[in-house]
């Protein structure tokens, strides 16, 4: 499977309710990196249908410069699905970058909307290619992860949704999200660790899901250090008041880019004189580190041009 994926800002995934034209314009303005326009939980049953509509203007008329513009579609089972997308794309699709699938079981959910997006494409003659990103929110999904990972190159992101997974877990209600529920420890590294290891392992990007108590500045906070330090390239906000957090938490550090860049620098110089490793400011640093500075950080300052 070639890797053709576009690499996009992630940091932060701003949720925005499709239903309301002034969220959306909102949305628009807003600092975020990525906002996805939804059809599925922030939008009543019989809104829905409706809501297809405001999202298709909304993407044809605000300005949307600087941000990753994706619509999440009700999941497969449901009635909705299908018409979701084929609205939505038909009426806005040279101005939609991904589509975010919802409780994605198996890499068959993925191939269904590649296929459908493919052959929309060929008929409407859309300059690029939509790209996808699955929510992993089932106990079937988080099962079947490596294979929906590696299911399709369209798709470009998988997404921990902590708050449908605890409900197919069958998790105390005591354990909300926002809370520990009186678990000793992080409750979500496995499944955050599994989903990382299989989008690093398909070439994907990993991401955290929302936070529901968006007045706790303190505990989102750390709860993105917790998704970043295991290497989530950003985390959902559901509320405008979260999107500085995630965008700070998520950005490297000037000071350490500039650190990075002398410590690959100077291991070049060492390495092209037969060194393998060196000592710089009493840490030793080899080819290992110098990857790992390459792949993490400086990547990261790439692409957001730091």
């Amino acid at each position: 499977m070639s890797n053709t994926r576009p690499r996009r800002a992630r940091r932060v995934q701003l949720s925005t309710p499709g239903s309301s034209e002034k969220m959306m314009t909102k949305a628009a303005a807003s600092a975020a990196d990525h906002v996805f326009l939804d059809l599925e939980d922030a939008v009543a049953p019989n809104q829905k249908v409706a809501a297809r509509s405001k999202i298709v203007e909304a993407l044809n008329t605000l300005d949307w410069t600087g941000k990753v513009r994706c619509v999440r579609i009700n999941d497969l089972s449901t009635q909705y699905a299908y018409e979701d997308i084929i609205e939505v794309v038909e009426g806005a699709g040279a101005n939609l970058d991904t589509i975010m699938m919802t409780k994605v079981t198996s890499a068959a959910d993925i191939l269904f909307a590649d296929r459908l997006l493919g052959m929309m494409e060929k008929k409407l003659k859309l300059p690029r290619r939509i790209g996808l990103e699955a929510l992993i929110e089932e106990v079937e999904g988080m099962q079947n992860i490596e294979s929906i990972a590696r299911a399709s190159d369209r798709l470009e992101c998988l997404v921990f949704g902590m708050g449908d997974f605890s409900a197919s877990m069958g998790i105390s209600l005591d354990a909300v999200i926002g809370s520990d529920g009186g678990y000793p420890g992080d409750m979500w590294h496995y499944a955050r660790f599994r989903l990382v290891m299989a989008c690093r392992a398909a070439g994907l990007d990993p991401v955290d899901g929302p936070y529901a108590d968006f007045r706790n500045e303190a505990g989102y906070r750390e709860e993105c250090r917790r998704a970043g330090t295991l290497g989530m390239v950003g985390k959902w906000a559901i509320h405008p008041s979260q999107i500085v957090v995630a965008r700070d938490a998520f950005s490297p550090d000037p000071a350490r880019v500039a650190s990075a860049r002398r410590v690959v620098s100077a291991y070049a110089e060492a390495e092209a004189a037969g060194a393998g490793s060196i000592n710089v400011d009493g840490v030793m640093v080899d080819v290992a580190t110098v990857r790992l500075l390459r792949n993490g950080i400086l990547r990261k300052a790439e692409l957001y041009g730091i």
